[in-house]
């Protein structure tokens, strides 16, 4: 799914790898250290992405197999959206059967002028229902207690684990089984 990403990744993973180095090298600890940090959390995102957006298409894949639904999956990326404040770069997964859409957007900011993700996030994500905005759900991967977990974030700002069964709900009601 992210492999359109792989190799600017690896690009970028290699810049932040040699310019650790000269930090240590310069005795800049504080620096190397805050690299170190970065370095981990962008694989962090990058394998919290994959799940959510691997996990999606699995599903898809399997209805496509099992009951013949045809559903078409499109990939985008990179991908660029806005979320809340905030400009992500990432991925995008579209699934269409018909003329409904179901749509995953997920990604991070990258740069200072991104501005920056709430709620402790390491990644936020958009899952969007084409004409059924009341299903639409935004998410957070959040980082606690050695654990990295989705979380559908309401709207009074509350926070509730988001798992494979809710992936299975949107497929619900993209496919019309449920609203």
């Amino acid at each position: 799914m992210l492999e359109g990403m792989k190799e600017p990744d690896e690009a970028w993973a290699k810049i932040l790898d040699e310019a650790a180095a000269r930090a240590k090298a310069n005795e800049r600890g504080d620096v190397s250290e805050y690299l170190s940090l970065k370095a981990a959390n962008d694989k962090i995102r990058t394998a919290g992405i994959k799940w959510l957006l691997d996990s999606s298409a699995a599903i898809a894949a399997q209805f496509n197999r099992e009951e013949n639904a045809s559903i078409t999956i499109e990939e985008e990326n990179p991908h660029d959206f806005a979320f809340g404040n905030a400009n992500l770069v990432g991925s995008l997964l579209r699934l269409r059967q018909g003329v409904r859409c179901l749509t995953f957007e997920a990604g991070w900011t990258r740069t200072p002028n991104d501005g920056f993700m709430r709620g402790g996030a390491l990644a936020c994500a958009r899952i969007s229902h084409f004409g059924i905005a009341k299903a639409n759900e935004e998410l957070i991967l959040v980082r606690a207690d050695n654990l990295t977990n989705w979380f559908s974030v309401g709207k009074e700002n509350n926070k509730n684990l988001f798992n494979a069964n809710d992936i299975h709900h949107h497929f619900d009601v993209f496919l019309n089984k449920k609203i």
